[in-house]
């Protein structure tokens, strides 16, 4: 039996859900410090469907983290300020309680963590750790529980799950304990999954085989995934759509293939060219993004990525761009005033590139 049989799985994941599984409407996550009031989430909106991968883009600080924390409720309790609309299937979450939200994580949500080392308990064994959701959501007896985390070790590839399950986190490489953290996760069948950076700190071979495993499970049990990362590389065979986060805003969303093949925003095009490519001759310089991400207790006045842009006009530095779809493509949507492709980036390119070759 694999974890996406029916006996396994909730009948909140397993019941049809009229409408988007995760809509957000304006979710604004404020934390009050000593410097003032940092707005770490800034008004984002977003829907999610039954089934579909989106992922959420961004370099350090861009919100993204805290945006995946505040859906699923795990933000401090002291010092924070939420607004806005947050629904799961239907059902208001963005006012609940932590005290209310456990009944919903694990059997609903469920979240895969960046580092699992420090997620994981150093002092249970891995089969006590991934049977404890199973005995606690799902009621199932110790013998029960045991036989489908030896069941789930498998469905993660881990190899001679039976010695596994008697490890501690420890005796384990960094891809088996992240494997681990995907069965934990699956455990009682959750409806949607956020995976924040899963593939941070390993190399490139294991990274692909953990996305393997989280595209392949998804695609079993007909779920839900939100992965949080910062490499557009990452999410580029992964996802159905992206959406682009700078300074705490949603600056970028569109299907995956229409995004990479006609991006809008000059954060993003700054993103892809950051990847570093195949092709390049060995020690060739890395393409950066100049500047730093901005002060999110005093923001910029127009646009927040005006300062780093190469393309940057009085206009941008003045007021800020709405989020606007593109006439042509509903499902894409960007929030730029000169988005690229436009004529008046064409004429920013052109003289960025004058300038170059006068110097």
């Amino acid at each position: 039996m694999s974890i996406g049989s029916p006996s396994n799985v909730t009948q909140a994941a397993t019941r049809e859900i009229a409408g988007p599984l995760l809509e957000l409407t304006d979710v604004k996550t404020h934390f009050r410090t000593p410097r003032g009031l940092v707005r770490a989430v800034d008004g984002v909106s977003f829907t999610l469907e039954r089934g579909k991968a989106l992922g959420i883009v961004g370099e350090s600080g861009s919100g993204k983290t805290i945006l995946s924390r505040s859906i699923m409720g795990l933000l401090p309790t002291k010092g924070t300020e939420r607004h806005g609309s947050i629904k799961f299937a239907g059902a208001e979450i963005g006012n609940k309680t932590r005290k209310q939200m456990r009944g919903i994580w694990g059997k609903e949500m469920a979240m895969i963590f960046q580092d699992p080392m420090t997620s994981l308990n150093p002092l249970m064994k891995i089969g006590d750790q991934i049977a404890e959701p199973l005995k606690i959501h799902l009621g199932m007896s110790k013998d029960d529980a045991m036989a489908t985390a030896r069941r789930l070790l498998q469905d993660v590839r881990i190899p001679e799950p039976d010695r596994r399950l008697q490890q501690y986190p420890h005796e384990m490489s960094g891809g088996m304990r992240q494997r681990v953290m995907i069965a934990i996760a699956m455990a009682c069948g959750p409806t949607a999954l956020f995976a924040d950076e899963p593939t941070t700190a390993l190399d490139v071979t294991v990274q692909a085989q953990i996305l393997d495993v989280i595209a392949e499970q998804r695609r079993d049990r007909n779920m839900s995934l939100v992965l949080v990362t910062h490499d557009l590389g990452v999410v580029a065979g992964h996802t159905d759509e992206i959406a682009v986060m700078y300074g705490g805003k949603l600056v970028e969303k569109a299907p995956t293939r229409r995004l990479f093949a006609a991006m809008k925003m000059p954060y993003t095009e700054g993103l892809l060219a950051s990847i570093p490519k195949l092709e390049e001759a060995s020690h060739t310089r890395l393409n950066v993004i100049p500047g730093r991400p901005p002060d999110l207790v005093n923001p910029p006045k127009g646009c927040r990525f005006a300062p780093r842009c190469p393309y940057v006009s009085h206009k941008c530095l003045e007021e800020e761009p709405p989020l606007t779809v593109t006439p042509d493509d509903p499902a894409h949507s960007y929030a730029c005033w000169y988005p690229v492709g436009s004529p008046e980036y064409h004429e920013a390119k052109a003289r960025i590139a004058s300038s170059v070759e006068a110097n």
